[in-house]
């Protein structure tokens, strides 16, 4: 029996999880395993439709927006935006607007001195490759007041009851910002002391299990991803053995020292050798921010320029980009068994992409200020790429965002991660982006363009505490293995 975590801070409590890849109820494989037989019986048949088909949803009279017969949920309208910088000034595009803040949350409990975090197989209509791992409880403020009549989410009352649990991680994080206005989500993991009741589609993991699952294309959904992304770690003192092999003051295995879960680490404690002091950081954001002037004006859905309305799907006139549909939805296993509603499919695949890189023996991330019009405060911080992989700008190097051409051509020896992850499914139909992590040699990136800037993993996590990093940079950091 192995003795209680709760004497260790709750950083380290994690930080033991992260570090196990196996728990008394499952192995890795056996919960590939299960998750494949959850998929098989869960089944969604998903069905695209004439927009004039979808029950409960229409275009509203005055704007031509979609929007729900309740008023909930969310609606489809246009931005009109005017931007003064960027090789695009001023564009119109649909966007998505859910100014309800949903529940991304996860149960934890502790078994033999191992917090373990009870996860769900789900489907989502907009899935590429059918059941994921996602969080305990994903809901809308819709969903989980049941106005969609359907049963009542699962273990929600761990988050809305604070008699039942303790709070380890809340944080107010923001979605996409290319395509949802401000929209944001309670990231939130609670502990459990009593015992929770395990149904069909849920089974407890180590985070360990769950970055070991991120090797696997689109099996952990980008809920699971951002709320993992949110889970606060600390670097340990470093013992050197002669075997080469570190472990902590608990005897746990730490990895091969000068390993690159043991330099990331040590990144988070970085002692002071960051590139640039903390306030450094908040100033070169700032005026970011300060800068970058971003107009942006909701218009009706039928305003918009350039994107045509047609029975199936509101696209660019270019066929760039996205467009948004209609499907029809029937589920064996959700608190609604069928349902209709809009998706947006993007019509060109993403490459996002973190560099790292060695500056006074301390590994740093290249982030940049990411410019789009529905981030809440005009600039978050971003990876070091983030750019669409289309056949059009595939042929136009010409017109590659910065570092678009390392990321694309970096040798398999510089790759410290690279997997095909999809977008959250409830909202976006078929939506990939290869993430990767690519180590640059430290002569590399010294000189960066306007907007970009070297920072720890340690100053990285505390931008995201503070709700500053866009879902793309947190989905990437929670894909990071400490193993």
């Amino acid at each position: 029996m192995i003795s209680s975590s709760k004497n260790l801070c709750k950083e380290d409590r994690f930080r033991r999880s992260a570090l196990t890849e196996s728990n008394l109820f499952q192995s890795t494989a056996a919960a590939l395993e299960w998750l494949e037989e959850r998929g098989s019986v869960n089944q969604l048949v998903v069905d695209h439709i004439p927009f004039e088909e979808m029950r409960e949803w229409s275009f509203e009279p005055e704007t031509g927006d979609i929007v729900h017969r309740t008023g909930k949920f969310f609606r489809v309208h246009g931005l009109r935006v005017s931007a003064d910088s960027g090789s695009l000034r001023e564009w119109d595009q649909p966007i998505i607007d859910q100014p309800e803040i949903g529940i991304l949350g996860i149960v934890a409990r502790e078994f033999d001195g191992q917090l373990l975090f009870l996860m769900q197989a789900k489907l989502e209509p907009g899935n590429p490759a059918g059941v994921q791992l996602t969080p305990t409880v994903q809901a809308t403020r819709s969903n989980y007041t049941q106005v969609h009549q359907g049963a009542r989410p699962k273990y929600l009352d761990y988050f809305l009851n604070r008699e039942k649990s303790t709070v380890l991680v809340d944080q107010l994080q923001f979605e996409q910002g290319s395509t949802f206005l401000r929209k944001r989500n309670r990231n939130i993991i609670v502990e459990v002391d009593a015992d929770v009741p395990v149904e069909e589609d849920f089974r407890w993991f180590t985070l360990g299990q769950i970055k070991q699952l991120l090797s696997v294309p689109n099996l952990v959904s980008m809920d699971a991803r951002t709320v993992v992304s949110c889970i606060p770690f600390r670097e340990r003192t470093w013992q050197r053995p002669t075997n080469g092999v570190s472990r902590n003051g608990d005897g746990e295995h730490e990895g091969e020292l000068g390993s690159f879960g043991g330099r990331l680490l040590a990144s988070l404690g970085d002692g002071g050798r960051s590139l640039h002091s903390d306030d450094a950081i908040q100033s070169w954001l700032t005026e970011l921010k300060c800068r970058y002037q971003l107009s942006v004006k909701r218009v009706g859905l039928r305003e918009l320029q350039a994107w045509g309305h047609r029975e199936h799907r509101i696209g660019h006139e270019a066929g760039r980009y996205f467009h948004v549909m209609g499907v029809r939805v029937k589920a064996r296993n959700r608190e609604v068994l069928n349902w209709d509603q809009p998706l947006v499919q993007p019509t060109e695949k993403g490459l996002i992409a973190f560099f790292v890189k060695e500056i006074d023996g301390v590994l740093h991330f290249l982030a940049q200020g990411k410019v789009e019009p529905g981030n809440p405060d005009v600039v978050a911080v971003g990876p070091s790429v983030h750019c669409v992989l289309s056949q059009e700008s595939l042929s136009d190097p010409g017109s590659w965002s910065p570092f678009t051409e390392v990321a694309l051509e970096a040798p398999p020896e510089a790759i410290r991660y690279s997997c095909i992850q999809s977008e959250e499914g409830g909202r976006f139909y078929h939506a990939e982006n290869e993430y990767r992590v690519v180590e640059l040699d430290p002569s590399e990136g010294e000189r960066l363009p306007d907007g970009y800037v070297w920072v720890t993993l340690r100053q990285l996590t505390e931008l995201l505490r503070h709700g500053l990093l866009n879902v793309e940079a947190r989905s990437l950091l929670a894909c990071l293995s400490l193993i």
